[in-house]
């Protein structure tokens, strides 16, 4: 027997590649698909007045249809987390591209009432709540180790781009060639949004042979197992059994009530009964967009940094006082009180994402995604509600002023959810 030990040559030293990681490629897909879909969501309300003048429709009965809208958004997206999770991500967001396009395609059609509804309420709702909040946290918790708060923070910011992007045009093409240019133009963005998904976006970075940026070993494989129905259940099964749960999803049924469901819905129409043409409320909203991104940007930089309910606390109290302030600031025109108010608003849009999206990855783990999936349900429910609430207001006092006035009393409940959360029992931990 030959004892002589036959000596191996060393393994190769790892080389730095010179290109940029992977995750960056689909973080820009990721961008594209979330500006596009903002923009998507943003059509109802620019055209709330033309619908009225052609079909003699009141606000509320298109309110309904925003409702809807923003309803199966949120209840979609706890799904398509786990849809995502079982079928891909590219699958769930080209199928959920295709679904728009073909609502807002239909929507050209439609005579009555319900047929809104079942275009831009269902087939739009259901499509753009397949790209909502759960897939930025899907990119971010898959893709990224380091700077998780500031990828989610920035995809967040996505949907105010998509409102800079799309809000001034939009509102160019109902003000100048009626309502139907805008929804085909929305149907053809959407469909063309689909192309670089399927070209570009991959599932994981295992499957490049790569680590997540900034990770220094592999992410445990997640289970595969069961349906993606039964495994959202699940989640909601477990997390509804602690104070965490709760407490984040009051508050953001707050968020949703106050940005998406009074501001997103009813700002135009409501610029509009003071004398101001809609194409300058659009432009205010899509400025609104533009500190949003900014605000949302640095969200996700304080996230990564600071105690997240502190920032919420912050972010609700604020928002709250913008909203009491905003019946006294409207006019027929530009004036700066009106432009304080979308530079401040807009700052604090939805900067409320990256730490709730922080809080639900520091109490419920690999779950997270899905957990942040039924905490956007509520955020949409709420929203639902306020959309709906606020045209019926509209319709009964002559304007909105009650509703923003009781917008920002929400708001003073949110800062105290948000307190609450600060106070981690040991119970509500240990079941986290």
């Amino acid at each position: 027997m030959n004892d002589v030990t036959t000596r191996q040559p060393p393994a190769p030293a790892p080389t730095r590649s010179s290109r940029p990681h992977y995750a960056w490629v689909v973080f820009g897909v990721s961008l594209v698909v979330l500006i596009g879909s903002a923009g998507f969501r943003s059509t109802p309300g620019l055209m709330m007045d033309a619908l009225s003048g052609e079909f003699g429709w009141s606000h509320a009965t298109i309110s309904s249809a925003v409702s809807v809208n923003l309803t199966l958004y949120g209840l979609t997206a706890p799904f398509a987390a786990a849809l995502m999770d079982r079928f891909g991500v590219r699958l769930v967001v080209v199928c959920a591209l295709l679904t728009i396009a073909t609502g807002a395609g239909l929507t050209i059609l439609m005579t009555q009432p319900w047929q809104l509804i079942l275009c831009w309420g269902v087939l739009v709702g259901l499509g753009s709540g397949s790209m909502a909040g759960a897939f930025a946290t899907t990119v971010s918790g898959r893709w990224f180790k380091a700077r998780q708060g500031l990828v989610t923070g920035v995809l967040t910011a996505a949907g105010a781009a998509g409102n800079l992007v799309f809000l001034p045009v939009l509102a160019a093409l109902v003000e100048n060639h009626g309502w139907r240019a805008a929804v085909v133009t929305v149907s053809v963005a959407a469909s063309a949004v689909a192309v670089p998904v399927l070209l570009l976006m991959r599932e994981r970075p295992a499957d490049l042979g790569l680590l997540p940026y900034g990770a220094t070993e592999p992410p445990p494989a997640p289970p595969v197992t069961g349906s993606a129905l039964a495994r959202s259940l699940r989640v909601l099964r477990d997390a509804a059994g602690t104070r965490p749960f709760w407490l984040l999803a009051g508050s953001f049924a707050i968020c949703g009530a106050t940005t998406a469901g009074l501001v997103g819905t009813h700002f135009i129409p409501a610029a509009h009964d003071h004398g101001m043409p809609n194409t300058t409320s659009a432009s205010l909203l899509a400025l609104v967009g533009v500190f949003d991104v900014v605000g949302t940007v640095a969200s996700g930089w304080f996230t990564d940094r600071f105690d997240s309910t502190r920032l919420l606390v912050a972010y609700y109290g604020l928002r709250g006082v913008s909203l009491l302030l905003l019946p006294q600031l409207f006019g027929d025109s530009l004036r700066p009180p009106i432009l304080a108010f979308v530079i401040f608003y807009g700052l604090d849009w939805v900067a409320t994402v990256p730490p709730t999206v922080a809080l639900c990855r520091r109490y419920f783990a690999e779950d997270a995604p899905i957990v942040f999936g039924w905490v956007l349900a509520c955020h949409q429910i709420g929203a639902a509600a306020v959309a709906g609430l606020a045209g019926l207001a509209r319709d009964r006092f002559g304007d909105y002023d009650a509703t923003w006035y009781a917008a920002g009393g929400l708001c003073a409940v949110a800062v105290l959810l948000c307190l609450a959360l600060r106070q981690r029992p040991a119970a509500a931990t240990a079941a986290a």
